[in-house]
């Protein structure tokens, strides 16, 4: 096989347990060809070379891993993950599903390499052992998530891309019960919807919302183009009572007054302050927390749009979030990792005669991973970096 054909193999074998493994990943059009191209690589696994230093011959999953960080353990570039599953995809049906508990080992053969939960072939690896108790869990929910929890949960629910009149439209707060100015957690309020939108509890649906405020607009660094709106998360809020809809009358002095009745809602959650006139959106469905990194099928070259929380920010360090000028429609899709470069400044040459100003060379930065992605516009947590990250650096597809 040659290299050309080999690097395409592996590719497609990227994209083809990406789109399998995220069940929103994006369908890519693979043929059939390809397929047993990719299969065939995939099943060599990875070259020992890529392996780390230290990686180990077998690791007991335990609670508090994350796969990033087996990845790590295993791989000298983590994204690489995919591959060196891939070849198992027979025995491991589901590869990012991992659980504690389980062992896995590492197989070497002609110089390569492949991880498995199997000590040996027909082994019938891949038993969990739990020990005889009730549980309530499900499989899913006691699976690794790629990244930990504590620092990626919150913001798989904050940033929320929105067009110009979402949220111009949303049900909004008019009031609260002892007329304060702001609210907080406990807090009880009275929120109003459209004319023809009033928020009223369903039977079967989420009474939860966010709240936010004003739409900031994204703008590209390379173009100015408005890549979409972000909205300014500010807490969350559980509907009480319904909205009573009603036709205005007016009173004895011609004021008129709202024949309807606004709903009740408790304030549940105050990251920020939270003032009349702020609006709610509905509350999304807790999304899954484990899936495959893996480097981008096609090469990318992104820009840094935003530094995502306080504007004051000048700098993102590790595990801090991006925006970036990619999203679905560019191929971006949860779990890929893209390359931070940090652009070369323009600096005077003292050392010359002519004292002429020299652009220095853009540097590899870290490693950012893309954990939720919208049209145009993709947030990235930043998971290694050497120096801080402002507006305008760089993304590409991680270097080998």
């Amino acid at each position: 096989m040659s290299p050309f054909v080999s690097a395409r193999a592996l590719s497609v074998a990227t994209a083809l347990i990406a789109a399998m493994t995220a069940g929103y990943a994006q369908n890519y059009p693979v043929t059939s060809t390809q397929r047993a191209e990719a299969q065939q690589v995939a099943q060599k696994g990875v070259p020992v070379s890529e392996l780390s230093p230290n990686a180990p011959d077998s690791y007991t999953v335990k609670r508090g891993d994350t796969l990033w960080g087996i990845s790590g353990l295993f791989l000298r570039r983590p994204w690489r993950w995919p591959e060196l599953w891939g070849m198992n995809m027979d025995a491991i049906r589901n590869p990012h599903l991992i659980y504690p508990g389980q062992v896995l080992y590492l197989h070497k053969e002609n110089g390569y390499a492949r991880l498995s939960t199997a000590a040996s072939r027909g082994d019938g690896g891949g038993v969990v052992r739990l020990s005889p108790k009730t549980r309530n869990e499900s499989l899913a929910a006691m699976a690794l998530p790629t990244l930990p929890p504590n620092i990626i949960e919150a913001f798989l629910t904050e940033p929320l891309i929105v067009d110009q009149n979402t949220l111009a439209q949303a049900p909004r707060i008019m009031a609260t019960m002892d007329q304060r100015v702001l609210m907080a957690s406990g807090d009880r309020a009275y929120v109003r919807g459209g004319a023809q939108t009033p928020l009223i509890k369903v039977n079967g649906q989420s009474n939860q919302y966010r709240i936010f405020r004003d739409t900031v607009p994204l703008k590209d660094p390379a173009t100015g183009e408005i890549l979409g709106y972000e909205a300014k998360y500010l807490g969350n809020a559980e509907l009480i009572v319904s909205e009573t809809p009603g036709e205005p009358v007016a009173d004895d002095k011609k004021e008129q007054t709202s024949g309807g009745i606004p709903a009740t809602v408790m304030v549940s959650k105050a990251k920020n302050e939270i003032y009349a006139g702020d609006r709610l959106l509905p509350s999304p469905e807790r999304e899954f927390l484990s899936y495959v990194p893996h480097a981008p099928v096609a090469p990318v070259n992104a820009l840094v749009v935003s530094l995502y929380g306080d504007s004051a920010v000048t700098y993102a360090g590790q595990n801090q979030v991006i925006s970036i000028n990619k999203g679905k429609q560019d191929g971006m899709d949860v779990g890929t990792v893209l390359e931070l470069i940090s652009r070369g400044s323009k600096v005077r040459d003292k050392t010359s005669a002519t004292r002429e100003v020299v652009q220095l060379p853009d540097e590899r930065n870290g490693y950012a991973m893309v954990f939720r992605s919208f049209d145009r516009v993709s947030y990235a947590l930043i998971m290694q970096v050497n120096r801080g990250v402002v507006v305008g650096d760089k993304l590409a597809s991680p270097s080998n």
